[in-house]
């Protein structure tokens, strides 16, 4: 894996890629690298005026793309129904599930739900349960790559309040969130092994990579300070979209990826080319993950057959 780039990405052509959060920052280069190596790019997006500005740049940026836009907000079940239901393409070989949110005051969901827990893990397992049968269909080389963060080791989701309706903390529960990622790739990849199928469930994270993520909340609370005391601690140590794309793009492409990989950059969870990452434990148990799928199959109503 030693200093894999985007030229080493294989031969796109005649795939099918769906990408979430699409519009900006990592799942932007995500969707348009792909489309330069000639894959179609679905890209699934919340907002269509960004979203429609993004596939604008992407056909400057790259001649001859093949990309559409859809309206998708993962934190509505009934858009994600809307999504999988109006879905033209015959087979989708590669679902990149990108969108996310991170530490925000505590907000909820149209159906209810935690935000974060919400947008990042249940509109994700949701979307990933009704697409399946478009991932069979396209065979072997069909993968689903979920993109979770090193700040998973924040902490694990807690059975006896996943949502922390108790007591909320905006990091505690972006760690949850994205430990919920792990768990739910490491469910994924067991189910799909007992029944045979080709698909590859795996996992990556970005590191520390400078997006509008890091913003968000300062933005929502009208915090300028603070947005802009991100945006110079981004500019100083935060890799580009470009490079904390790349763990993504390692995870959706290359040859050797195995199920329940967790794919991140080679410098202490933070930067440089990709390679297998470490994880917390909590996010290999069996237990815990199959008590998190049956929890979001109840939460979501979408049940994998």
């Amino acid at each position: 894996m030693t200093g894999w780039t985007t030229r080493d990405i294989p031969d796109q052509s005649g795939r099918t890629a769906v990408v979430t959060g699409a519009n900006s920052g990592i799942g932007y280069v995500t969707a348009r690298e792909l489309a330069r190596r000639g894959a179609r790019v679905v890209l699934a997006c919340r907002d269509a005026t960004r979203g429609k500005a993004a596939e604008e740049l992407m056909r400057a940026q790259a001649p001859g793309c093949d990309v559409r836009l859809a309206e998708l907000d993962l934190a509505d079940l009934t858009s994600v129904r809307t999504f999988a239901t109006e879905l033209r393409e015959e087979r989708v070989d590669l679902l990149v599930n990108n969108a996310g949110v991170m530490a925000l005051p505590h907000r909820r969901t149209v159906d209810g739900f935690e935000m974060q827990f919400g947008t990042n893990h249940l509109g994700h397992f949701a979307l990933t349960g009704l697409l399946l049968p478009w991932l069979r269909a396209a065979g072997p080389g069909a993968r689903v790559v979920t993109v979770s963060s090193g700040l998973h080791f924040l902490g694990t989701v807690d059975p006896r309040d996943p949502q922390m309706d108790h007591r909320y903390r905006r990091w505690a529960a972006y760690g949850r969130s994205k430990s919920a990622n792990l768990l739910f790739t490491h469910e994924l990849a067991r189910r799909l092994a007992a029944e045979g199928s080709p698909v590859v469930a795996a996992a990556a994270h970005p590191g520390y990579a400078s997006t509008n993520l890091q913003t968000a909340a300062a933005r929502m609370e009208d915090r300028a300070w603070a947005e802009q005391a991100v945006r110079l601690l981004n500019r100083l140590v935060a890799q580009s979209p470009e490079d904390g794309a790349l763990p993504s793009l390692y995870a959706a492409t290359a040859a050797g990826v195995r199920p329940d990989d967790f794919v991140g950059p080679r410098v202490q969870l933070w930067r440089g080319s990709p390679t297998r990452s470490v994880r917390a434990p909590w996010t290999l148990d069996d237990r815990a993950s199959a008590g998190l799928w049956t929890l979001s199959e109840r939460l979501t109503g979408v049940t994998y057959a």
